[in-house]
């Protein structure tokens, strides 16, 4: 139980990769994290791009990043649509400027360049997006985790394994 007492944020919205939400969600669960699903408020449930349904505790304009400890932000086509909900772009940079648990994996990426919080920083993606990541500013690695500072990345599902390792220690440390 190596997170016991850590509260930690789930986004989803629809197309998500199911990979992406649900290791990262069991795996927070598992080490005792209290884990809330967030949604951009636009529905009760998302499927993945499989079809696949997640349930959503809350809305983006329901929570404070003061609350928690760290978030995390699945890929798939889901951070697109994300994107679209200020009040879901504004956790993201809540998180981020209070020096909490930013991460992100494969197209997740997309909500850290709408956050305006990759400038400067070290970050890997799915290849399609990482175009995306160097305009907004970021120096784009091809890595399966990057961590820099309290961002973490990683590039697809393969690299799960490593991203909730590093996800885990960065909670760990008191990111938050």
């Amino acid at each position: 139980m190596e997170l016991k007492g850590k509260k930690v944020v789930i986004l989803v919205e629809e197309m998500y990769n199911e990979y992406e939400y649900w290791y990262p969600y069991y795996r927070l669960k598992e080490a005792g994290a209290d884990v809330t699903v967030v949604g951009s408020g636009s529905s009760e449930t998302y499927k993945s791009k499989s079809g696949l349904q997640a349930n959503v505790d809350t809305s983006a304009d329901r929570v404070s990043a003061a609350d928690y400890d760290g978030i995390v932000i699945p890929g798939g086509y889901a951070p697109d649509h994300m994107r679209r909900y200020p009040s879901m772009v504004k956790l993201v940079q809540d998180f981020f400027k209070a020096g909490k648990v930013v991460a992100a994996i494969c197209h997740a990426g997309w909500m850290l360049a709408s956050a305006e919080i990759v400038q400067g920083k070290t970050v890997t993606c799915f290849f399609s997006i990482k175009d995306d990541l160097i305009h907004a500013g970021g120096n784009y690695v091809d890595q399966e985790v990057v961590v820099d500072g309290n961002l973490i990345t990683s590039r697809k599902p393969d690299d799960l394994p490593a991203f909730m390792k590093a996800v885990i220690a960065g909670l760990q440390g008191g990111s938050g």
